[in-house]
C-alpha cells in the first residue's frame, strides 16, 4: 500500500513529490512513439536502449566525488579542472557528452550554488540522478531570490563576508562544486577524502564533511 506524504516533508527538509500516477504527457508519449519507431526501424534494438537506461541508473555521486578528491590532492589536475572541467572528466575516464563542464571551487571568501531555474539540467553522467528536491519549483525558484535562506534550510549558514554565487545550468553547460577541502585531511589518500565528498556539497547546498565524520 502506498505512503501518502502530501503533508510530510522528506529528510531534507523538503516536501515528498506526489506520485506519477496520471496519464502520459505529450513529451512522455512521444519519446515511446520514437524509440518504438527507432527500434522497429533497426537503428537502435530494445536491448540497447535498456543498457543505456541501466547505465545511466547505475551512475552515482561517487564519480564526482572522485573527481572532488583529485582536484584537492593534484594540483595539475585542478588547474586543468578550472580550464576544462569536461576534458578533466576525459582525462579520470568520466564521460559526459558533448556539454561543458565547469568547475566551481569553493574557498573561504567565496561559496558557489548551482540551480537550474528552467528544468533540471543537471550532470548526470557524473552525479547520477538529481534528488526530487533539484528539480521542485521552490528550489529552483527561491535559490535565484534567496539563496542564503535556501542553504540555511539545509543546514549551511554562511558567514558574514563569504560571497554566495548562484550559477544556473543550461542544456548545454553543467556545474560541479568543488567544496572546500575540511581541516585535518592533510596527507589522505584521495580515495579517503572522496568519502568526505556529498552530492549535495558537489551541488552546493552544503560544505563536505568534516574530517572527524569520515565513514570507515
Amino acid at each position: 500500500m502506498p505512503h501518502d506524504h502530501h503533508d510530510h516533508l522528506s529528510p531534507s527538509g523538503h516536501p515528498y513529490r506526489p506520485d506519477q500516477d496520471g496519464p502520459l504527457t505529450y513529451w512522455q508519449a512521444m519519446e515511446i512513439a520514437i524509440r518504438e519507431l527507432m527500434v522497429e526501424k533497426g537503428i537502435v534494438t530494445a536491448a540497447q536502449v535498456r543498457e543505456q537506461i541501466d547505465a545511466m541508473d547505475a551512475r552515482s555521486p561517487a564519480q564526482g566525488a572522485a573527481f572532488v578528491a583529485r582536484f584537492w590532492t593534484d594540483p595539475a589536475f585542478r588547474d586543468l579542472a578550472l580550464r576544462d572541467g569536461s576534458n578533466a572528466c576525459a582525462e579520470m575516464g568520466f564521460e559526459v557528452g558533448p556539454m561543458r563542464l565547469i568547475a566551481l571551487e569553493n574557498t573561504s571568501r567565496l561559496h558557489n550554488v548551482v540551480v537550474c531555474t528552467l528544468c533540471s539540467c543537471y550532470p548526470r553522467n557524473l552525479l547520477g540522478l538529481p534528488p526530487d528536491w533539484y528539480k521542485s519549483r521552490a528550489y529552483r525558484s527561491r535559490t535565484v531570490r534567496e539563496p542564503r535562506k535556501v542553504l540555511a534550510e539545509f543546514g549551511t549558514i554562511l558567514p558574514e563576508g563569504v560571497e554566495l554565487r548562484v550559477h544556473d545550468s543550461t542544456a548545454d553547460m553543467r556545474y560541479i562544486v568543488v567544496p572546500r577541502r575540511p581541516d585535518g585531511t592533510d596527507g589522505w589518500q584521495p580515495d579517503r577524502l572522496a568519502k568526505l565528498v556529498t552530492r549535495d556539497s558537489m551541488i552546493g547546498v552544503a560544505e563536505a564533511l568534516p574530517a572527524t565524520e569520515a565513514p570507515a
